[in-house]
């Protein structure tokens, strides 16, 4: 049986029109997830969500405790996650306001514990992550934005960074030579450790602003929460249709 669940990065920590059932306070052998799980119905569908930032906004990025938001998802028979993410554009056709569905990733973070697999160990583990993201929860995500008719972009390659700084402009253009298409700072290791405990993992990536470097001026809070303000409207358009089509 499926069970979807939405974890929602800035911008979404709350869902227009999900119906809340309950929430749960959950406790896991890694610590405390960034808030309680919250059950509910979208377009007539129940699925679970978790604010990765806390249910306020205030965990960044480092300090988000990647394992037990995931354990727990897992401990609650969770099996398939939409992940939201606001990223920085940085590919030309990645402006404000876009929606990506990444397909590749590549991680620059670093200090945060990154896998399940360390100690008590029969065996030392290693995951296939050639393709980080789920391919079958990837088309689910395509295929509902083209019945909504909601534009989505397919593919792009994610820079995970550690933030919360944003990245100097010599920084982008150092990822852009690695071949990264926009840059956030929540993509690992979540999408790893959803990969150790067997969840297909997919993200929808929010542009809500251009990369260091890419626009004249500054980057502002004020700009980025304007264009997350247009774009997660039509996530949510977005996550409706999935949970029905799951």
């Amino acid at each position: 049986m499926t069970q979807l669940a939405i974890i929602g990065g800035t911008g979404l920590t709350s869902i227009k029109g999900l119906e809340i059932i309950k929430r749960e306070v959950v406790h896991s052998p890694y610590g405390d997830p960034s808030g309680p799980l919250i059950y509910g119905r979208l377009a007539d569908h129940e699925l679970m969500f978790l604010p990765r930032h806390g249910s306020a906004h205030t965990i960044p990025p480092h300090r988000i405790n990647y394992r037990a938001n995931l354990w727990s998802l897992k401990e609650h028979e969770v099996t398939h996650i939409l992940a939201v993410n606001a990223v920085g554009g940085i590919r030309s056709d990645m402006e404000p306001g876009t929606l990506v569905i990444p397909d590749q990733i590549i991680d620059y973070s670093w200090g945060r514990t990154n896998t399940f697999f360390e100690d008590g160990l029969e065996s030392v583990v290693h995951i296939d992550f050639t393709q980080p993201y789920c391919e079958a929860m990837r088309q689910v995500l395509l295929k509902a934005g083209k019945s909504a008719d909601i534009p989505l972009i397919d593919g792009g390659t994610y820079a995970a960074t550690q933030g919360p700084r944003l990245e100097t402009a010599a920084e982008i253009d150092r990822l852009e030579r690695d071949g990264c298409d926009l840059v956030g700072m929540t993509g690992m290791p979540e999408a790893a450790l959803a990969r150790e405990l067997d969840i297909c993992y997919a993200s929808v990536s929010v542009v809500a602003n251009w990369a260091a470097g890419k626009a004249d001026g500054e980057i502002t809070m004020e700009s980025i929460d304007e264009c997350l303000g247009q774009g997660m409207g039509r996530v949510r358009d977005l996550l409706e249709t999935v949970a029905r089509q799951l």
